[in-house]
């Protein structure tokens, strides 16, 4: 392979691509002269030196005087342990990057509110900017990543990564973000459900560590839920399993996203919850009522903030008895911002689950709020990305 043999494209993008040439190449070879690099590489001599310049002074790479054949050579090692891996947390109206190493070892993390749902296209642009700009804050080279997992809020196909119907950001639907961003980073991309990412994390880092199955629900918008049997992901045939929020409770309820009436959603969803808000009341009065004031409220004792969190909490126990019935787990964690209701959401809950689910399927299981908080999704993308192989 020569220098013109990489893809055309700005000057940057061929200066990247030949840097991943030479940082590919010490990671498979180990320390190689700056001549070793040129041949395998394929690059001048110039060129390696330059890219070696830079990747020296990024802290990607360590360079000191050796000999070859009797002569004066340079010795270049990868610092950054094989592996470097990212990960992007696309919600509805905020972003999130992280970068661990190889071990899932947080390095940097960095977060910006951003418009997601409204538009795919430029969001994944926004993501690759802010993945370029935490790695080099983090003095880390893009030529160094070896796999970006990236979190959404919607159902993904396990083979194509392809958005389903089914999603709290409905622009999203069909499009193929991990495709998206892979072709800007020009390193490999995966895309996850954020509810499977969070029980990973959970389950290795969180409220669910020592369990063996493990349901996260993850409360917003919608209400999607994580479940990991015998320590293994369950995806589905085409990625919607765990999709509890479209589970039916009343065939006479409202209407559903989905098409359906009377979904656990309609009674658990940010959306629903906040039309709920009497009018007149000192939350809506400004009209600037959201989840984190209702739960505030419910807190501080008032009436019907307080019975608004009650009825979400019984409707979801509901809910989720018919799941546990089904998959029998020893522990489920709560998170979103809902979850910040603590016992206000979870003892009506669990009585409801008393009601509705078999008595030797509750004997070993416990109900948790998430220890990880709005970070699951994106330390559950770091867990799963320092899985893949490289």
């Amino acid at each position: 392979m020569t220098e013109a043999d990489t893809t055309p494209g700005s000057q940057s993008a061929l200066r990247q691509a030949n840097e991943r040439r030479v940082v590919d190449t010490l990671r498979s070879r180990g320390t190689c002269t700056q001549a070793e690099l040129a041949r395998a590489t394929g690059l001048s001599a110039a060129s390696v030196s330059n890219i070696v310049r830079g990747l020296r002074t990024s802290g990607t790479v360590a360079v000191r005087a050796t000999s070859s054949n009797g002569r004066r050579a340079r010795a270049v090692t990868l610092l950054r342990p094989p592996g470097t891996v990212v990960a992007v947390d696309f919600t509805a109206d905020r972003l999130r990057v992280a970068v661990a190493d190889h071990e899932g070892a947080l390095l940097e993390r960095e977060a910006i509110d951003y418009d997601v749902a409204v538009d795919p296209a430029r969001a994944v642009r926004r993501a690759a900017w802010l993945v370029e700009t935490v790695l080099f804050r983090g003095r880390v080279d893009l030529a160094s990543v070896a796999s970006v997992v990236i979190s959404v809020p919607a159902p993904l196909d396990p083979g194509t990564g392809t958005v389903g119907a089914v999603s709290c950001m409905p622009r999203w639907t069909g499009t193929r973000p991990a495709q998206a961003l892979q072709e800007r980073l020009g390193r490999p991309v995966h895309a996850e459900n954020d509810a499977n990412l969070a029980a990973v994390a959970e389950r290795g880092r969180g409220a669910a560590r020592g369990a063996d199955t493990v349901m996260y629900l993850l409360l917003g918008e919608g209400v999607g839920a994580g479940l990991v049997l015998g320590g293994r992901l369950l995806r589905g045939a085409d990625g919607t399993a765990g999709e509890i929020g479209h589970v039916g409770l009343d065939p006479r309820g409202q209407v559903c996203r989905c098409g359906n009436r009377g979904c656990l959603e309609t009674f658990v969803g940010t959306s629903y919850l906040l039309a709920m808000v009497p009018h007149g009341s000192d939350l809506a009065r400004d009209g600037q009522v959201d989840l984190p004031r209702l739960v505030a409220a419910a807190h501080e004792g008032d009436p019907s903030s307080r019975r608004i969190v009650s009825e979400a909490g019984t409707a979801l126990g509901q809910g989720t008895a018919i799941v546990a019935n089904l998959f029998n787990p020893d522990r489920i964690v709560v998170g979103g911002p809902l979850a910040a209701a603590g016992d206000l959401l979870l003892d009506p809950m669990s009585r409801e689950m008393e009601l509705g689910t078999l008595g030797s399927a509750l004997e070993r299981l416990d109900v948790v709020t998430s220890e990880l908080g709005e970070f699951a999704a994106l330390y559950g993308a770091l867990l799963v990305a320092a899985e893949l192989p490289v």
